[in-house]
């Protein structure tokens, strides 16, 4: 299998115990964490051309990747403060 980039462990190594954690205790943040993973996928398919999509969509994926990207950094990094 191919390595996916952008995995969450990846942009965020120094949270990698808190992603586990919140995935299994917080419903919102599992939710959050899988619409990432599921969207991440998608466009790493887009992109090496298993399954192409036009531009202006691929534009749109990311731009809400990089939003679910931002809202769970925002959940780790107010969950590392406490």
């Amino acid at each position: 299998m191919s390595h996916t980039p952008h995995e969450l462990a990846e942009e965020f190594p120094e949270h990698v115990d808190a992603i586990h954690s919140l995935g299994q205790e917080d419903a919102h943040f599992a939710r959050l964490s899988d619409e990432y993973h599921t969207l991440n996928r998608s466009i790493h398919r887009a992109e090496t051309n298993v399954e192409p999509l036009e531009d202006l969509h691929l534009v749109e994926m990311r731009k809400q990747r990089m939003a679910l990207k931002d809202e769970i950094y925002r959940i780790l990094s107010t969950n590392s403060a406490e």
